[in-house]
C-alpha cells in the first residue's frame, strides 16, 4: 500500500526570462513582458508530496516535519528573496521558467528521500499558471 503526503511552502524570487543568444526582438516576441530587463517577481506557492509505504513502526511515509526542514534548506533558503538568474546558480545558464524551476526543485529534493520514495513537485507562479514534475 503506498500513501501520498503533501507539504505546502512559497517563496518570492524575481526573474528574467530571455535567451542571451537571441536578439532582443526574438526574446520579446517569445518572452514578452516576461523578458524585462529589469526583472520581475511572482509569490510562488509550492506543493512538495512524497508517495510511499507506510512505515510500519512510525506509521509515516514520511516525517513531515523533516519534509519541512529539507523544503526550507533546498528550496526556500535558496529561491526566496532571490533574484534567480543572479543569485542561484542553478539558473547561470539555464532559463527560470516555472518548468525549469520545478525540474531543479525536484532535483534538490529527490537525493534526499528514500529510492522506495515518489516525489512530486507542483509549482505555481501564479494562482492560474502552475507545472507538475514527477520526475
Amino acid at each position: 500500500m503506498k500513501v501520498k503526503v503533501s507539504r505546502a511552502a512559497h517563496f518570492n524570487a524575481a526573474h528574467r526570462l530571455y535567451r542571451p543568444d537571441w536578439d532582443e526582438e526574438k526574446n520579446n516576441a517569445v518572452f514578452g513582458k516576461c523578458n524585462n530587463p529589469n526583472f520581475h517577481g511572482h509569490n510562488y506557492e509550492l506543493i512538495v508530496s512524497v508517495t510511499g509505504p507506510i512505515d510500519k513502526e512510525t506509521g509515516m511515509v514520511i516525517d513531515l516535519k523533516d519534509l519541512k526542514d529539507l523544503i526550507r534548506s533546498e528550496v526556500e533558503d535558496a529561491f526566496d528573496h532571490k533574484n534567480l538568474n543572479l543569485e542561484v546558480p542553478e539558473f547561470a545558464k539555464l532559463n527560470p521558467t516555472a518548468e525549469n524551476i520545478a525540474v531543479i526543485i525536484w532535483n534538490k529534493l529527490k537525493p534526499h528521500l528514500k529510492e522506495e520514495q515518489e516525489l512530486e513537485v507542483v509549482l505555481y507562479e501564479t494562482p492560474r499558471n502552475f507545472v507538475t514534475y514527477s520526475g
